[in-house]
């Protein structure tokens, strides 16, 4: 399907030289007696990577990716793949620690996650917006370390380090962003 300028909108997936690009922004100028300029900041799908790329034409038009989400359960890994399973047809697909990129901070066994096809081949992973880990390690806190609250280094059960505030001991379940891979919540 072939869209123009103007059906753009974020976190669209567009495709682009024969790869999958997620428009991150855009912005569209126009300048007396010339052409239009349309500037997209996207980011690769198969790759990671985030480009921005101009546009200098009238009629800029863009073709909508084949992506396809379907919910998925992470099962386990062996160290080279990082399998899971279909919740409706009960398929299973793999995907390298390459494809799965920071995602793997936020990942743990039976954790149900949005899994992203393009063409019929799964390419990554869409996280919930919020994923609740337990602290394994982070340094007890003693009266007086500071006048309000304070933060302190942490080691969550996928291994990922993060600042959360005194009062957090080993053992204890916090949820974090997983856009900002920041502290949010104790949970218990």
């Amino acid at each position: 399907m072939s869209i123009n300028f103007s059906d753009l909108s974020r976190n669209m997936v567009i495709e682009l030289d024969g790869q999958p690009w997620q428009v991150m922004d855009y912005e569209r100028h126009k300048m007396q007696q010339r052409a239009p300029v349309t500037r997209i900041k996207m980011k690769n799908l198969l790759s990671g990577a985030v480009v921005e790329r101009t546009f200098q034409r009238y009629d800029t038009d863009f073709t909508v990716a084949e992506i396809d989400n379907r919910e998925t359960q992470y099962l386990y890994t062996d160290g080279t793949y990082f399998y899971f399973l279909d919740q409706e047809t009960f398929d299973q697909y793999e995907l390298t620690k390459e494809q799965l990129g920071d995602t793997l901070n936020y990942l743990k066994e039976n954790m149900i996650a949005e899994m992203v096809f393009y063409k019929g081949s799964p390419i990554n992973m869409n996280l919930p917006t919020h994923v609740e880990l337990a602290v394994t390690d982070t340094p007890p806190a003693f009266r007086g370390d500071t006048a309000q609250g304070g933060n302190k280094p942490a080691t969550l059960e996928t291994g990922l380090r993060i600042n959360v505030p005194m009062f957090i001991t080993p053992g204890t379940i916090v949820k974090v962003d997983t856009r900002t891979g920041q502290y949010t919540e104790r949970v218990s």
